[in-house]
């Protein structure tokens, strides 16, 4: 008998008792390739990129994986194979997509602090367009070009003070946020832009956030982009492409994100009304392509009871999977094998071995578990392992890519002889 374990996880399912992802049991899994495992369903990651390909169907969009939620190379090759450029905010994540076969000219080099040694590596390879996120920088930019007999292709990010009602850490389009050009200075800057001999300007960008799980603040970004798309071509300065950014949510804990076709739905509808829909749109989703895609496997080390808490100790740890410690994240945490009706649960924060109290995985769960039980942590396919630590001298997991009944093993588990290889000892003076 199989049934699914939440909303959200099409692929991920019991199956007589037994927790699979796709056609694998995640058991067999942990026990191949050991604890903590991060695994991920390739299916999970072309149904939702599938989401976005029917919404814009007949359109002329480039999609854009932002790298930063899972770069890992194999992730990277599936979206690369699948037709998807790259947001990048790093000379060494430009690296990752030309070893992933990812194409250069579908790059887009976003970040507020790149420097010249960035700008030019980017420059000698061709990337579709730099993201400027300040009006120094455009100035950095085009004499970096000039010095290489160059122009860089150019869009500015605008921060258009559209709240996203998402967490501080991830909100990025309020004025007291460090990215993008103020909107009041946009039209100065593109006149700026225009101005400079190193650089060509081809479009205009706007990301407001992460984890966005409201249409409202798209729309209202939108409308405002659009103000400044007018305003600026009124100034003589053309936009050839208007880049829309991502931060679509996902599913953690009961959210309820519109679906990205049907976000897009409403979003086209707005940019057909201003005149807008044939222009070339950028669009740039990360967590919405891979955040349900993954999971996180550990093994319950101890039981700890305690007068005022229960602890569930795993050897998952804020290392591997950071974002409860940075956001106060929430991740569905269940078994690999299927509870008993009649097993009896006690309340557990799980915690991992690091030695901070801001180590913890999940607070106040409710959990039937014994030493050597194996769980699994849901929603774990982005800023997890992209985000982790060797923290404590712990080397990083293993991944597994899951496409139907074939696991791949897609990064080897460091070592501790990796972590330090780089390291030098100083050399002993004479006696």
């Amino acid at each position: 008998m199989t049934h699914p374990v939440l909303p959200g996880h099409p692929h991920l399912h019991y199956h007589d008792q037994a927790l699979q992802l796709e056609g694998l049991r995640l058991a067999d899994l942990a026990r191949e390739f050991g604890t903590p495992l991060y695994v991920y369903s390739q299916a999970a990651m072309l149904d939702a990129l599938g989401a976005y390909q029917r919404g814009f169907a007949g359109r002329k969009v480039q999609i854009c994986y932002a790298m930063k939620a899972n770069s890992s190379l194999a992730v990277l090759q599936l979206f690369a194979r699948h037709g998807c450029g790259f947001d990048i905010v790093s000379a060494g994540e430009l690296q990752r997509v030309i070893a992933a076969g990812g194409d250069p000219a579908k790059v887009i080099f976003s970040g507020v602090g790149k420097t010249r040694a960035e700008m030019r590596q980017a420059l000698e390879v061709g990337i579709g367009c730099f993201n400027v996120e300040s009006e120094a920088e455009l100035e950095v930019l085009s004499e970096v070009a000039q010095s290489m007999g160059l122009r860089a292709p150019i869009s500015i990010r605008v921060n258009p003070n559209v709240d996203a009602k998402t967490h501080p850490y991830i909100s990025t389009g309020l004025k007291g946020n460090k990215f993008g050009i103020a909107h009041e200075r946009t039209v100065a800057t593109y006149q700026r832009a225009a101005a400079l001999p190193g650089l060509r300007v081809v479009g205009i960008d706007c990301h407001i956030g992460s984890q966005i799980t409201e249409e409202s603040p798209y729309l209202d970004a939108m409308d405002r982009m659009l103000d400044l798309v007018q305003a600026i071509e009124a100034a003589g300065i053309a936009v050839h492409h208007i880049d829309f950014g991502g931060g679509l949510g996902i599913d953690y804990n009961g959210d309820t994100p519109p679906r990205a076709d049907a976000l897009w739905a409403k979003l086209l509808a707005k940019l057909d009304a201003r005149g807008y829909g044939d222009r070339q749109l950028m669009i740039e989703p990360g967590r919405s392509l891979v955040g349900n895609a993954g999971v996180c496997l550990t093994e319950v080390l101890y039981l700890k009871p305690g007068e005022q808490k229960n602890f569930c100790i795993v050897d998952a740890a804020m290392n591997d999977l950071p974002r409860p410690a940075m956001y106060q994240a929430y991740h569905a945490i269940v078994p690999l094998q299927a509870t008993a009706p009649t097993a009896v649960s006690h309340v557990y924060d799980v915690v991992g071995p690091i030695c901070e109290s801001g180590d913890w995985i999940g607070r106040d769960r409710n959990l039937a578990v014994a030493a050597g039980d194996m769980l699994a942590v849901l929603s774990a396919g982005a800023y997890c392992s992209s985000m982790g630590s060797t923290y404590n001298t712990r080397p990083r997991p293993a991944e597994v890519l899951v496409d139907g009944a074939r696991a791949h093993l897609i990064r080897t588990r460091e070592s501790v002889n990796d972590i330090f290889r780089s390291e030098k000892l100083v050399p002993q003076g004479n006696p």
